[in-house]
């Protein structure tokens, strides 16, 4: 058998070699070389330092391209990565253990992202994902760190909280010749030694804050077992990186947070005998008092006591704090248990006695976005059902925090008081985008109506068992229980019909007649576009475009992923970006307060409604948002950005191929989204001729009038054939543009 293929010949040094490392644990292997053969790179090589047989057998199966080389046995990890790399040829390194994953596309964003630094940068930093042997894609926590530091590339002295990014060497890629200058420091089997000690000897760093690896977590009962004594590894690791920091306040202060951490949850977690207890804990505070920063501060509360604790080496005092402290806590948790068992009671029969009245024929129930306010479908239906049925009464349901925010005059309750109750239980009416909490009860004749809050592009329900990263424990038979409660579903399109059908299998109603909060981009006129474009203080003449980027599932927060200062710059001062987010990066000394202050970014992330923002955009930039669904009604051009299209199309699932079926440009990177606009692509016949085809599969059923045959059809009772029909998308006239508005 061949035991090694000789790479294709290449003229170019590659940017990026995949060393893939280790022995064929349970199998993963396959899965990891299968996916790096379905998403060939021609600017990276793939390297399998193979150990064992079975590893070496399954890597040699592989595409001929692949470099195999065979290990013994029994090679340590570090070895084998020493192996490994002794092989490459890429300016940059990324060790991927053979038990974990890449997702599809990885190798191509952190190939990509290499390129655009320069040798003074030593370690690329990457964001990940975890999967263990009981759930899968759990996002990190890394995200609000490497977005902190942006797309700069910097000392760590500059940027110390890198070091508490999750420590696996698959989560940054090193530069080559930075590894063969330290490869005798960092070969060793201690991964997170490794991974900080690579961030310690870098002259600067910088950060893709993308998922690019997937951290695979073996069931530690499948593992040999490990020592008692091999608890003392956790200190000797520290014991070897301190001194690495020693003359660096920043890293040092940092590094000593994250020991005085472990060593504390390792000492309170393990059930260790006592013998190996108290020479974990002498050595432990050997190490606290040894290497304790100047003017170092202990964290205050009960932490500050356990780092005392230890510094002082009171072994006996410390076990006694542990057991008061469990005490204390029991108690807590009692009287807190209590507390709720009473509070539920109580409200438990406040509800059963108003559910014992007579339901209200004139009272209807509306809620949004998880009681944010009045906004989307039912915004639209209840503001028609005024209109039509002025003799039913629209109650709000509203956080506490929002109820500042609604309009005057809005009768509003606030869940949990025992209004909220009385209005939920007697109502004729309950209209939600989202779900009602479990507790509500289904009476035979109260209607239901779900409006749901956009197209699904991504998987939904019952489709998201097979995505855990996406449903994040979800409770899928409470959800079939709220489902039941559905008398009415709202859809835009007979593609959301039938998904919803699929991902809300019930015995309600479909009712294919647009959404509601669509109808306001076929009734809005010239002046109404004017307006909005005053809001938001748009000057006339500029071209304006909405940046709306949706959720990622694998990321702890909104993270901007396009340097929106760069891009601003080079689109012109005739370009207005309105950008949506959770929150806008960047303070008082961000390079986007200038243009800000010069209304050529304006953050819309809390503007309501958002179908004010799309009436004022003369273009939509979008990922897999579904406002893309809600845009398209007005006929002007939506580019895609999919940076990370495999990533979320992986761990989210998707209903169809937004690469395929797209509304109009699609661009992969932002150079590509910046030449788009600039060459005027965004709006050249084939973005059109993709936006028509996209219209007419999505904007089905919107016409202008789709609350109006809600409100006939649920409110009113009137039959489905006197009910206003769906114009032909042929028929429709949308809102003027901007442009012809302006004009």
């Amino acid at each position: 058998m061949t035991l090694h293929h000789e790479p294709k010949e290449s003229s170019a040094m590659p940017q990026l070699s995949v060393i893939v490392y280790g022995p064929n644990a349970q199998g993963h292997l396959t899965e990891l070389l299968d996916t790096l053969e379905a998403h060939p790179l021609s600017d990276a090589e793939i390297i399998v330092a193979a150990v064992g047989d079975w590893a070496r057998e399954t890597a040699a199966g592989h595409a001929p391209e692949t470099i195999v080389v065979p290990l013994p046995d029994g090679t340590g990890d570090a070895q084998a990565r020493s192996a490994g790399a002794a092989r490459a040829s890429g300016r940059w390194l990324h060790f991927v253990h053979a038990k974990d994953g890449l997702p599809a596309g990885a190798p191509r964003l952190i190939a990509e992202r290499a390129a655009e630094l320069d040798d003074s940068v030593d370690v690329l930093l990457l964001d990940h994902l975890t999967t263990t042997w009981q759930s899968a894609a759990r996002p990190s926590r890394d995200g609000r760190f490497l977005a902190a530091v942006g797309r700069a590339a910097l000392p760590l002295d500059e940027a110390a909280d890198l070091l508490r990014l999750t420590p696996l060497l698959g989560n940054r890629a090193l530069r080559r010749e930075f590894w063969q200058a330290h490869e005798q420091q960092l070969t060793t089997d201690d991964e997170p030694r490794a991974a900080r000690a690579a961030l310690l000897y870098a002259g600067r760093v910088a950060c893709l804050n993308q998922v690019a690896y997937e951290n695979r977590e073996l069931r530690p009962e499948s593992l040999p077992p490990l020592a008692p004594e091999d608890r003392y590894g956790l200190i000797e690791r520290y014991e070897s990186l301190m001194p690495l920091a020693k003359d660096r306040r920043a890293p040092r202060v940092v590094l000593y947070d994250l020991m005085m951490r472990d060593l504390v949850r390792t000492f309170a977690g393990e059930n260790l005998p006592d013998a190996v207890a108290r020479e974990f804990f002498r050595r432990a505070s050997l190490a606290a008092v040894r290497w304790r920063p100047e003017r170092y501060e202990r964290p205050s509360g009960v932490e500050g006591v356990r780092h005392a604790l230890l510094e002082e080496g009171a072994y006996t005092k410390y076990r006694a704090f542990q057991a008061a402290n469990r005490t204390r806590r029991a108690a807590r948790k009692a009287v807190r248990t209590r507390k709720r068992q009473v509070g539920a009671k109580l409200r438990d029969q406040q509800y059963r006695r108003a559910l014992s009245r007579p339901v209200d024929p004139h009272l209807a129930v509306f809620a949004a976005y998880w009681e944010r306010g009045v906004a989307c479908n039912p915004a639209a239906i209840a503001a028609k059902l005024t209109e039509l049925a002025p003799h039913i009464h629209p109650v709000w349901v509203v956080s506490k925090d929002n109820t500042a925010l609604l309009p005057p005059g809005t009768d509003h309750v606030v869940p949990g008081t025992r209004r909220y109750w009385e209005v939920l239980a007697t109502a004729k009416y309950l209209v939600n985008n989202v779900n009602f909490p479990n507790a509500v009860v289904k009476r035979p004749d109260a209607i239901h109506l779900q409006t749901h809050h956009g197209t699904p592009l991504k998987r939904m329900g019952l489709d998201q068992i097979e995505h855990p990263a996406a449903a994040k424990g979800l409770d899928f038979a409470a959800l079939l229980a709220r489902i039941d409660r559905w008398d009415y579903s709202v859809s835009a399109n007979s593609h959301s019909t039938r998904m919803w059908e699929r991902a809300y299998p019930a015995r309600y109603t479909s009712l294919d007649y647009g959404y509601p909060r669509n109808d306001v981009f076929y009734t809005s006129d010239a002046a109404a576009v004017r307006a909005a474009r005053e809001r938001l203080g748009i000057a006339p003449g500029k071209t304006a475009v909405l940046y709306a980027p949706t959720h990622r599932d694998y990321e702890a927060g909104f993270t901007p992923r396009l340097d929106l200062a760069e891009l601003a710059d080079r689109l012109g001062e005739d370009t207005v970006l309105l950008v949506r987010a959770h929150y806008f990066y960047g303070g008082a000394t961000s390079p986007l307060t200038g243009l800000r202050r010069s209304g050529r970014i304006i953050d819309v992330s809390s503007y309501d409604p958002v179908e004010e923002l799309c009436l004022a955009a003369d273009a939509l930039v979008t990922d897999y948002s579904s406002i893309m669904f809600d845009y398209a009604n007005l006929d002007r051009p939506i580019v895609v950005y999919a940076d990370d299209w495999e990533t979320y199309r992986t761990t989210r699932g998707v209903y169809f191929d937004l690469m395929t079926e797209h509304p109009g440009q699609v661009a992969r990177t932002q150079e590509e989204l910046t030449e788009i606009f600039r060459s005027g692509a965004w709006r050249d016949d084939s973005a059109a001729k993709a936006r028509t085809a996209f219209r007419r599969r999505f904007c089905e059923y919107d016409d202008g009038r789709a609350a109006e045959r809600v409100v006939r059809r649920v409110f009113l009772g009137e039959p489905e054939e006197a009910l206003p029909p769906v114009l032909p998308i042929e028929d429709r006239t949308p809102a003027p543009t901007p442009e012809e508005a302006t004009a």
